[in-house]
């Protein structure tokens, strides 16, 4: 049983977006080990198909379990939308997507039933998270802004950029028209750019970020399932990325968001898997 405790947590996402998850856990569950797995070469994900999505998915998940990985947290909105619900009935192990805690928090801020929606296309067009959400409330209005722009500027590193600013405004224009009071960061890069989405929708919107409920979750899940670790010791602490290409860009912007420097990323072949 201990050796299974000790086992680490599998995190994957398209990109380096997911990062914000693994930020999440590494604060919330310290004792954790984690092994990541960015999808740098297939990047991004939001625009590709539900097939495709899913082929990746079940790609990645093999590749974690030969990692012996005792749980997976799907860290993109885009996979926990199109692959989570397949992927769970062929898993032995538990896993979580980042879709279903962010929709309950929404669900409990939200005092006018108007909660905006920022994600990628595909999350968008999924009507994943308008339909957890009027599951809770069907009184509740989503509306749904597709944002596929916001993921090159994050992987460029334009977080406070003037065009970031420029494009973030024409964005969010029509929803805050439709007088939403609180507005779900649907995709795992857009917390990177919370001071600039911030000062467009004003301090009355309540901003959800779902990697921070994901993380709850997930030390919920583990407790529940008797797999939490308890080996403290700094030793133990375990974090190991892997990505599909370009390990060592993956690398630099890992360091400008992770509270440690990130001394090693492997880069793997993953259509092998």
């Amino acid at each position: 049983m201990s050796d299974k405790c000790n086992a680490p947590v599998g995190v994957f996402d398209s990109g380096v977006g997911g990062l914000t998850v693994a930020r999440e856990i590494m604060r919330n569950l310290p004792e954790e080990n984690i092994v990541y797995f960015g999808d740098t070469a297939r990047v991004p994900y939001g625009t590709k198909s539900k097939d495709t999505v899913l082929r990746y998915s079940r790609q990645i998940i093999r590749f974690l379990k030969t990692q012996d990985v005792k749980a997976i947290v799907i860290a993109c909105n885009t996979a926990s939308a199109y692959a989570l619900e397949d992927v769970e009935k062929e898993l032995d192990i538990p896993i979580i997507g980042v879709v279903k805690p962010g929709a309950k928090v929404a669900c409990e801020a939200t005092h006018n039933k108007k909660i905006g929606v920022i994600a990628t296309e595909a999350t968008i067009n999924s009507g994943i998270y308008s339909s957890y959400i009027t599951r809770q409330d069907p009184q509740i209005q989503v509306i749904g802004k597709a944002c596929p722009l916001f993921v090159p500027l994050v992987e460029e590193g334009w977080l406070k950029d003037s065009v970031t600013f420029e494009v973030a405004g024409r964005y969010l224009r029509k929803l805050m028209e439709q007088d939403i009071d609180t507005l779900i960061l649907g995709c795992t890069h857009y917390p990177l750019l919370r001071s600039t989405l911030r000062e467009i929708v004003g301090e009355k919107v309540t901003l959800v970020n779902p990697a921070y409920e994901t993380a709850r979750e997930l030390k919920q899940l583990l407790a529940e399932k008797g797999l939490t670790n308890i080996q403290s010791q700094e030793e133990a602490r375990k974090y190991q990325f892997y990505v599909s290409d370009q390990a060592d860009k993956f690398m630099r912007f890992a360091d400008s968001i992770l509270p440690f420097d990130v001394n090693t990323t492997k880069k793997i072949s993953i259509e092998e898997y």
